[in-house]
């Protein structure tokens, strides 16, 4: 039997080496990715390796502290928890995902996507922040997802509080979520979430307020849960800041001036430091430093009252019969009269050919002979009207701009309002005219185009009873300023030299205004402290419109800003009540505050009688049956 063996076949030579080739170019392959893995994009996989179990959380630094002038808190922080939405996981965040995620922490979906489309142009390292002061179902919602949604994180927090909600709110202001555009302003230091001050003392002083944050690094599991610290950078505090403003004088004006709406100032004149500010209707600063309700936020900027607006410094309205200070101290100071210089009131003159009425001739009175010291005390338009023909719009335009009307104070919080004194300069650029002199007629009484805020009227007052010393107004004390390394506007006083006995004559009209009878400010008077002052009830449409308008919103402006000691002045007052009809309403709210002030004093009462004495040697002060026929509280 033949046995038959396989014939020794071999592969052909080509395919041999194309197969070697192919393992060698596979193998170089290998090389070439594990070169590129290992050496090449080292960097690129070992970042994202870290990131899957690292992450970098910021640790935020609380705002600091603001104060009153005796160290009480008024703005304070509190503990919470911030929600942060990390873009770093590699997570795509889809609707239904982003869905997801705002119905676990009760979001509105549309306002998640709206902060996502915000941040989209910023690097991605930088979280955004998705929900302040996280509740405790807000908390156990991202325990408990851990794994489906590793983009969330928390982080410990110190959120704004104020402690005294609606008191002060205008003064102190509120902080918010610092804009898109400055967060992507090269080299800014602010990422999506943060918070800066937005009004107030909050907005001016943002940059001593505000500390550094500082950033933990850490070691997450597989379900996002830290286990680690790599490293941690400390955060600077903000600095806190002390204010001029007493609290007990800013509860004191609160609460005298209730719920009524316009504004309350206290000034010291002697150095300008703001003793209280109050502006209503208010707002309630909290609501702010979380993200506002929308619907919130509609209610508050379309309010016709303008609870945000801070009417001390804001509200530009006319001043009324208080203006009349500043027109007795500049016909004394331009010699066009002298204290003795007498007009005689029937209730009714005529002045370029139209008739204009005192105040009392709705009650069928009249003044009679009047000269600066009765004029002041009793207002008396007539005598004011004959004044202000016989000066003249300019010299009422210049004493009126050196008195500290018509031009911002200086104050150190943002927005404050110019206020405007009309001149012919003026006219001729607005309504392409010349000034009409039956213009001036109004103006002298604190009508027409004068407009002024609280702020100013009560540091004119302050300064004409000071002689013609105006420190700037101001909420911070400079010398802390400087110490934290803040440089305070110059604080040097104007001084618009005003003659002795013009200020003389001028500060015994205003405290026979409270202390003598007869006086418009009756209401005012304490047994505990002399004030002096000057009331004012100012229109705010024609007499024609506000008798057929239907409601109160036409109802006249009420006035009041007073001064004590009556002869070295510590504290000057303006209320503003909106809406008040007479001056009788704004009256005892300086009362109140002027008192609360000197019952801090513990027993160090004001000389009160030197005016009244030297009024009374003067002969100033008329007969009782003159003064008896006016009632307190009518301008």
């Amino acid at each position: 039997m033949e046995v038959r063996f396989p014939s020794d076949e071999r592969p052909p030579a080509w395919k041999i080496a194309f197969l070697q080739y192919v393992i060698a170019a596979s193998f170089l392959g290998l090389l070439i990715g594990y070169w590129r893995l290992q050496i090449g994009e080292h960097a690129l996989y070992q970042d994202l390796a870290d990131k899957n179990r690292t992450r970098n959380l910021p640790v935020i630094a609380p705002r600091g502290k603001i104060l009153d002038r005796e160290g009480r808190v008024l703005v304070d922080n509190f503990p919470a928890f911030t929600v942060l939405l990390s873009r770093e996981t590699g997570a795509a965040l889809t609707p239904e995902r982003i869905a997801g995620i705002a119905r676990g922490m009760q979001l509105d979906p549309e306002e998640v996507k709206r902060s996502l489309d915000h941040a989209a142009s910023l690097p991605r390292f930088l979280p955004i922040l998705l929900k302040q002061s996280a509740t405790l179902e807000d908390i156990s919602f991202i325990e408990a997802h851990r794994v489906e949604y590793p983009e969330l994180d928390m982080i410990p927090d110190q959120q704004r509080l104020y402690p005294l909600h609606e008191m002060g709110a205008a003064l102190l202001g509120y902080v918010g979520e610092v804009p898109e555009d400055m967060i992507a302003k090269l080299g800014s230091s602010y990422r999506p979430g943060d918070v800066m001050g937005k009004f107030g003392v909050e907005g001016e002083y943002n940059q001593i307020l505000t500390g550094r944050d500082g950033s933990r690094r850490v070691v997450v599991n597989s379900r996002g849960q830290e286990v680690g610290e790599l490293s941690e950078k400390n955060p600077e505090n903000g600095k806190d800041l002390r204010l001029t403003i007493d609290l007990d004088l800013e509860k004191a004006a609160e609460t005298s001036m209730g719920e009524r709406p316009g504004a309350v100032v206290a000034l010291d004149p002697r150095t300008g430091e703001v003793l209280a500010m109050v502006s209503h209707p208010s707002f309630d600063p909290n609501d702010f430093a979380k993200r506002i309700d929308p619907k919130e936020w509609d209610d508050l900027t379309n309010d016709p009252m303008k609870p945000l607006m801070n009417k001390a410094i804001q509200a530009q309205l006319a001043p009324g019969s208080v203006f009349k200070i500043v027109m007795a101290t500049a016909a004394l100071e331009t010699k066009t009269i002298d204290p003795d210089f007498i007009v005689h009131c029937a209730g009714v003159a005529t002045f370029y050919g139209r008739p204009y009425h005192d105040w009392v001739f709705e009650k069928h009175q009249s003044h009679g002979a009047v000269n600066v010291h009765s004029a002041i005390r009793e207002s008396c338009d007539i005598f004011f009207y004959t004044v202000g023909k016989m000066m003249g719009i300019d010299k009422i335009d210049y004493y009126a701009k050196g008195l500290g009307l018509g031009a911002k104070t200086g104050i150190d919080l943002p927005g404050e309002a110019p206020g405007l004194i009309p001149s012919p300069e003026w006219v001729e650029r607005v309504f392409k005219h010349k000034w009409y002199a039956g213009a001036t007629i109004s103006v002298a009484i604190g009508q027409g185009a004068v407009v002024v805020t609280p702020l100013q009227l009560a540091h004119t007052i302050g300064g004409i009873a000071s002689g013609g010393i105006f420190p700037r107004p101001h909420v911070a004390f400079q010398d802390q300023l400087r110490a934290l390394g803040d440089d305070p506007p110059d604080d040097s006083p104007q001084d618009f030299h005003l003659d002795e006995n013009t200020v003389t004559a001028v500060k015994s009209g205003m405290w026979a205004v409270v202390n003598e009878g007869g006086g418009t400010g009756a209401a005012a008077r304490c047994p505990e402290v002399q004030i002096s002052g000057k009331t004012g009830t100012a229109q705010v449409v024609s007499q024609e419109l506000q008798q057929s308008a239907k409601t109160g919103e036409y109802k006249n402006t009420a006035w009041f800003v007073g001064y004590a000691p009556a002869d070295k002045p510590e504290i000057v007052v303006a209320a503003l009540v909106q809406r008040g009809e007479h001056s009788a309403v704004a009256v005892p709210i300086v009362r109140d505050v002027i008192k609360a002030y000197f019952d801090k004093k513990l027993g160090n009462k004001p000389p009160g009688n030197q005016l009244e004495t030297q009024a009374k040697a003067q002969g100033q002060i008329p007969p009782a049956s003159t003064h008896d026929r006016l009632h307190s509280g009518g301008r």
